[in-house]
């Protein structure tokens, strides 16, 4: 008796789904559900991130270049580019830093300049008004009215004269 290739090879992939047999979705989420609670159980203080970093960009290119054929390295126009991608990414993220150091400056500088002014502040339905007496620094500036401290982005108005609204 022959068996034909194909008749062979029909053979063989049927017992390939006795062997690996499909999940079920119920399955798949059980599984996933599983890995997600033993990475928190590794590191419970990791939380999930949308965006890749740069140590992520690392980390994939080190892994391909560990497990890539060495009869068919990597060519050297894909290697380039990887390295030139990498190195936009720590641009833009250094570009990211320098941003928010200067917007940070900008906030301090204004707030600032409301020294010894009147202001008026809004926090959800109240308004306090009165005259800035002290600036605090920081990334997120505060005002000190009437002997209390208020975040520099809830002051709505800054008035020139010491009288509020004249």
């Amino acid at each position: 008796m022959e068996i034909s290739a194909h008749n062979a090879q029909s053979t063989m992939e049927t017992q390939a789904k006795h062997l690996r047999p499909e999940l079920s979705s119920k399955e798949k989420l059980d599984i996933e559900k599983l890995a997600n609670d033993f990475n928190k159980a590794l590191n419970p203080t990791r939380q999930p991130q949308q965006n890749l970093g740069k140590d992520d960009f690392l980390k994939i290119l080190i892994t391909q270049l560990s497990y890539q054929d060495p009869t068919a390295p990597m060519e050297d126009k894909q290697f380039i580019a990887q390295m030139a991608q990498f190195s936009t990414l720590e641009q833009m993220t250094g570009m990211a830093k320098d941003f928010n150091m200067l917007t940070s400056m900008l906030m301090g500088n204004e707030a600032s300049g409301a020294l010894g002014k009147n202001v008026e502040i809004t926090e959800g339905e109240r308004t306090i008004q009165g005259m800035v007496q002290a600036v605090t620094r920081g990334a997120t500036p505060e005002v000190l009215v009437n002997g209390s401290l208020y975040s520099w982005n809830n002051v709505s108005k800054v008035y020139a004269s010491h009288n509020a609204g004249e």
